[in-house]
């Protein structure tokens, strides 16, 4: 039985596709792409078996297990994900949420609360269903803040806010699991995860983005941090820490 893997359809995950699918995991697996909230919703339901999931689901996860040495991290500005206003972040009194990550959410929760001290109004907001204001305040994540962030008067990097907050590094999704996996194969999709980080402009010359191969380069290299390494693993319990309860103990790690 082929193992069910959910991906998500953004620049930033291009590499990672481009591995999974030009790995001899391939064959193991089924491959879908979606949201990352529908990710995490497919996991969830056992509609999935590993996904790349926002890292604000993982704890709530009745059997969850960070499998992988990778992840959608920032070690300075992301890029893509963006508070994005028509005013100052002390003058901001309310924010419209993308619906699409609950990590991003999250995050502009905690920021406004500790390093802000703002107490804005929060509400959902479906891009695909709405037209921006740029006199109001939207928290945006993924391609749509890559094309459309910069037109906003005031803009601000949820990463570079987090590490200006806690100097830590930023983790926004990990690969998941909902069951124990065989660690042979963890090892064979860690491999065909590297694969596609050592093959960015090979993958981003296979998976048209919409965005020109110069800026996706520029983004993928400089933007996104895929290693989930020490200081990342710290920031993102930290970010546990101060989620709306104790979350980091609800977590498993691979090795």
């Amino acid at each position: 039985m082929l193992i069910r893997v959910s991906a998500i359809s953004y620049l930033n995950t291009i590499p990672f596709v481009y591995g999974l699918e030009n790995h001899p995991v391939r064959k193991k697996i089924d491959l879908e792409f979606c949201t990352p909230a529908e990710s995490a919703e497919r996991l969830k339901d056992g509609k999935t078996d590993i996904g790349i999931v926002p890292v604000a689901i993982i704890p709530y996860l009745e059997n969850n297990l960070i499998i992988s040495d990778f992840c959608i991290g920032a070690e300075g500005k992301v890029a893509s994900v963006l508070l994005c206003s028509g005013t100052p972040i002390e003058k901001t009194d309310h924010i419209n949420l993308d619906t699409e990550s609950r990590t991003s959410v999250m995050l502009t929760k905690i920021l406004a609360r500790d390093f802000w001290k703002i107490s804005p109004v929060y509400s959902d907001f479906n891009f695909s269903e709405g037209t921006l204001d740029k006199s109001k305040t939207y928290l945006l994540i993924g391609d749509k803040a890559l094309r459309h962030g910069h037109d906003f008067e005031y803009v601000y990097d949820l990463a570079e806010e987090w590490i200006k907050f806690k100097n830590l590094p930023f983790v926004f999704a990990c690969w998941t699991a909902n069951n124990d996996m065989d660690p042979a194969f963890i090892a064979e999709f860690n491999d065909a995860l590297r694969f596609g980080v050592e093959n960015i402009e090979k993958a981003v010359d296979k998976y048209p983005s919409g965005f020109n191969k110069e800026f996706a380069l520029k983004y993928l290299a400089n933007n996104v941090s895929y290693n989930l390494n020490a200081d990342k693993r710290a920031g993102l319990s930290e970010f546990w820490s101060l989620a709306p309860d104790e979350l980091k103990s609800r977590v498993r790690w691979f090795g």
